[in-house]
């Protein structure tokens, strides 16, 4: 099974992406979330972290493969949980997860079926069998839900660009947005890319709290 993929991302779709290695076109099926995040990195070379499964029926022999993308390990980790929840197959799956999935997995882990009744074909019956299947098993994911983890804010232009400073730096793309979203609540007026790398870097190293 492939569970990294990397291509230069040429396409992004609603539900899918193009990325292209070697003069060959791959589609794989991301998240909504994701899209976010994968968006204006048209053009660039990206790497996804895969799963695989067939689409169709075995006793007709008419399987298709497809390739499922997720832009961080810990997201495929959550996804092939969530997967396991009765009623939820990998295409509703990928659908549901229109927010973060810390966010999704506090809401689980604190039984707020009212919020996780509200993800995209999930249901109160859906949300409930969630709950029951899954909370107590995704405390590694879970986050306090204040609103202050800045994981699905959408970045400025500038923050996009510090951003890509900070992966190609090696950091996690969950550590380097959390460490822009205190940069800001730090520090008013960063304008450039620079300024937001350099403070996020500070707070990185604890020099800002």
């Amino acid at each position: 099974m492939i569970v990294r993929y990397t291509g230069v991302l040429t396409d992004v779709a609603e539900d899918a992406v193009i990325l292209e290695r070697d003069g060959v076109a791959r589609e794989v099926l991301v998240p909504a979330f994701a899209v976010i995040d994968l968006a204006p990195r048209r053009g660039e070379e990206v790497t996804l972290h895969t799963t695989e499964l067939f689409e169709g029926s075995q006793s007709s022999g008419n399987l298709v493969p497809r390739m499922l993308g997720f832009v961080s390990e810990e997201d495929r980790a959550f996804f092939l949980q969530f997967v396991g929840v009765k009623g939820i197959g990998p295409r509703k799956a990928l659908k549901a997860l229109a927010m973060p999935v810390r966010k999704i997995a506090t809401w689980i882990e604190s039984s707020d079926a009212k919020a996780l009744a509200g993800l995209p074909g999930i249901g109160k019956r859906a949300a409930e069998l969630m709950i029951a299947s899954l909370k107590g098993k995704l405390s590694s994911f879970a986050i306090p839900d204040d609103g202050g983890d800045g994981v699905g804010v959408v970045l400025s232009n500038a923050q996009q660009d510090a951003l890509e400073v900070l992966l190609a730096w090696g950091d996690t793309r969950l550590d380097a947005r959390r460490w822009l979203q205190r940069a800001g609540e730090l520090e008013s007026g960063l304008k450039t890319a620079q300024d937001w790398v350099r403070v996020a870097y500070r707070v990185k190293s604890g020099v800002l709290g």
